[in-house]
């Protein structure tokens, strides 16, 4: 009878330990706001999730597992799985702030203010690897270059130690830099911050009496505003360079009807008061580009070109990547083929063309990536066209897809050298999107010109949610070129216009005769694509403090031409087909009638004035915050996927911290 008692009672513990269960809930700070982005974990094991942008999770455990909430900045909190299948958590702030970290001899040797500041070590033998010490073991270390942090066979200390302040390793040469005491909580050791963006200088109002044509390229790329909201989660002020409003306005999706007829584009337009300025009016010009479904796409050659080099080793890199990756490669077909290359001192190929249909296979080779070296970002780049060029799909969707900071450092790396190679390796047929991961060391400026001058996009992916949208939601638009050098040019009716300015698009902007000229490149539109412009103008009769006098021209009089008397502006929208080599021209009128705005014209508005306040612009007329949310609230429409309820909520985070600082 005893014996049968245990083994029951062995048995229905087994079932209760090895039962699966689902949990879900939210995430909170300590003022209740969601934490996007927080890592839940069933503790000693690698099953986890992240928390959306709404803060909630939904994560299988074994029912009496404990499970760990974590996010950078807040104290680690754990909760024991019992009979609750709806666990909400509010995080505490962590102020025992990391300080210093000193690699000597064989072991870790830790020097803080506050002992709890930094994770225990224990001292390793003379083969071990510092860097694998060292990561996963201190939440918000970023180590750059692993490879360079390798333990080496020494007598006694190492000369040189490795210093981490505020997280992140200072290199070598800048050790001498580092003089203790110092500060972290306020920081009076400036760890240098190694991103890099493409500076320029915003829009101005032209006169259309002397300029009334604008041209520019189409811009698809929507990584400036989840890289945005990168920083203002973390509390971090926002570079000015990282602000591309036509990026901002381009990540949300609008209600444009389908294109009907022989063309892939529909052209919708639409005039409104300016929200932020009773002098000027606002214009929207929308582009359409025609949806495909998935079993409609073409056949794809995929080459996946992942950087694994030192600089990816942080969780919102490589790890993240890997994560990412795997919702694309579940949306692969038989018909599809995979390749995978890598690159860090060197470049190589992990996996041969692979059938879409071998999910398995793809996602071990992804699974064993792992980080470490330097950055020859050429070397790979040249490998992956190769392979992708030797296993060509005529008429498929031929396209490198490289995920990378952009921290290039060994043969080529600068600007204009990859410019150059990406432009020679155009012609090949072979299309290149470009993803970017990571914070500190993030390369905008250089991925960007990759995804121009490479005939493909740009997206940046700082949570799992944001991969969700590029590879589920924006599946077809992603990686399915329905049209390539796509360009816009609007003439402005003098009769009627003053002065305009074109928000954002400032480095698209294109010379007039570049419009007709097919040698010239232009950006590409995917399938179901959407494009947005924003044009602010002045009235002809109208006045503004940001235009100057007519200018008065001796031999043109454009008012007496009354022929056009009751048009605006005319907008012309050419492109080519992905495999052809002649553009296709329409034309839209718009005529001078002032309407109401719509929802999604007063969402795009909100977005559009939030960048130019990130950006400081001159052409705010010092409207308030209060403007931008009003507007975004009024224009929030169905918001299925909560993306513009996101955007509120950003606006107000960063609202708050305005008046903190202040």
């Amino acid at each position: 009878m005893k014996n049968a008692t245990f083994l029951f009672f062995l048995l229905s513990n087994f079932w209760m330990f090895s039962q699966q269960v689902e949990i879900s809930g939210f995430v909170y700070d300590y003022k209740g706001n969601p934490l996007p982005g927080a890592h839940v974990l069933e503790k000693g094991t690698s099953n986890n999730t992240q928390t959306d942008f709404d803060g909630h999770y939904v994560l299988s455990v074994r029912q009496g597992v404990k499970l760990e909430y974590k996010y950078v900045g807040y104290k680690t909190h754990e909760v024991k799985i019992k009979d609750k299948l709806i666990i909400n958590v509010s995080l505490e702030e962590d102020y025992e702030m990391l300080q210093e970290v000193v690699v000597t001899g064989y072991g870790i040797q830790r020097k803080s203010q506050i002992t709890g500041a930094v994770t225990h070590i224990n001292k390793q033998s003379s083969n071990t690897d510092i860097s694998s010490l060292l990561q996963g073991k201190v939440s918000g270390v970023n180590i750059r270059g692993i490879s360079s942090v390798q333990h080496k066979k020494v007598r006694g200390a190492v000369k040189s130690p490795l210093y981490l302040v505020d997280g992140t390793a200072v290199e070598k040469q800048y050790n001498h830099t580092v003089q203790p005491p110092f500060e972290t909580k306020k920081g009076n050791y400036p760890v240098k911050n190694d991103e890099n963006y493409a500076s320029f200088y915003e829009n101005q109002f032209h006169n259309v009496g002397v300029n009334p044509l604008s041209t520019f390229s189409i811009d698809v790329d929507k990584a400036a505003y989840s890289n945005i909201r990168r920083f203002i989660n973390r509390g971090q002020q926002v570079p000015i360079d990282a602000v591309k409003i036509e990026e901002m306005i381009n990540y949300f999706d609008y209600d444009y009807a389908q294109p009907k007829g022989q063309h892939t584009f529909s052209v919708h337009t639409e005039v409104a008061q300016t929200p932020w300025n009773e002098d000027t009016k606002l214009v929207r010009i929308g582009l359409q580009g025609k949806e495909y479904l998935n079993e409609e796409l073409p056949a794809s050659n995929l080459t996946f070109l992942i950087d694994v080099s030192g600089s990816m080793s942080s969780e919102n890199k490589l790890p993240l990547l890997k994560s990412a990756f795997k919702l694309l490669i579940n949306q692969l077909r038989e018909k599809d083929k995979v390749s995978i290359v890598v690159y860090a001192g060197a470049a190589g190929v992990v996996l041969e063309p692979t059938s879409g249909k071998d999910k398995a296979k793809i996602i071990n080779a992804l699974n064993m990536l792992e980080a470490g070296g330097s950055t020859a970002g050429g070397e790979g780049i040249e490998l992956a066209y190769k392979l992708a060029e030797k296993n060509y799909k005529k008429h498929g969707n031929n396209r490198v897809i490289l995920a990378t900071d952009g921290d290039f450092n060994v043969g080529l790396s600068n600007d204009n050298e990859m410019e150059k190679l990406i432009t020679g390796k155009r012609a090949s047929g072979v299309y290149l999107s470009v993803l970017g991961f990571g914070m500190g060391n993030y390369k905008d400026s250089k991925l960007e010109i990759l995804a121009d001058k490479g005939n493909g996009n740009h997206g940046y992916i700082d949570t799992m949610q944001e991969a969700q949208k590029l590879f589920g939601k924006d599946f077809g638009g992603t990686l399915f070129t329905i049209a390539k050098d796509v360009k816009l040019q609007v003439e402005f009716n003098p009769a009627k216009v003053k002065s305009y300015r074109l928000i954002g698009y400032e480095n698209r902007l294109l010379a007039y005769e570049d419009f007709t000229n097919d040698a010239k490149d232009a950006g590409e539109m995917g399938s179901g694509h959407k494009v947005t412009a924003l044009y602010e103008i002045v009235e002809e009769g109208g006045s503004s403090n940001y235009t100057k006098d007519d200018i008065k021209l001796k031999y043109v009089d454009p008012i007496k031409n009354n022929t056009f008397s009751d048009e605006l502006f005319t907008v012309k929208f050419r492109y080519k087909k992905p495999d052809g080599n002649k553009s296709i021209e329409l034309v839209h009128v718009q005529n001078a009638i002032i309407k109401e705005m719509s929802k999604d014209f007063q969402f795009a508005a909100a977005v559009a004035l939030f960048g130019q306040q990130l950006r400081q612009s001159a052409f705010t007329n010092n409207s308030s915050v209060n403007t931008i949310v009003q507007l975004a609230e009024q224009g929030r429409g169905k918001d299925e996927n909560g993306y513009r309820a996101e955007f509120v909520r950003l606006v107000k985070c960063y609202n708050e911290r305005l008046v903190m600082d202040n």
